[in-house]
């Protein structure tokens, strides 16, 4: 298990596309894969809980993105390029 602290660079609450391309992203890898904030954690592949995560990501700006299993090195460098840099 890896997690790295992430600094979202992206406007995450424009629209649901960003979000439903994260969930995309993220059911790619074998690996669970979820976002920490403050008490919150969620499931990055999982709509319902990303959309409940979308309630704060207006104002997020630092999270924590956990990986684990066999792929999770790409699915950290993969998420966070995506929430610094966009798509």
């Amino acid at each position: 298990m890896i997690s790295k602290n992430v600094k979202v660079e992206v406007a995450l609450r424009e629209e649901d596309r960003p979000i439903a391309f994260l969930v995309q992203m993220a059911s790619q890898f074998e690996s669970k894969i979820l976002f920490e904030t403050g008490n919150k954690q969620v499931n990055v592949k999982s709509m319902m809980g990303m959309m409940s995560l979308g309630l704060d990501l207006d104002r997020l700006e630092d999270l924590t993105v956990v990986a684990d299993g066999v792929d999770e090195e790409e699915a950290i460098s993969k998420i966070e390029y995506y929430l610094t840099k966009g798509a």
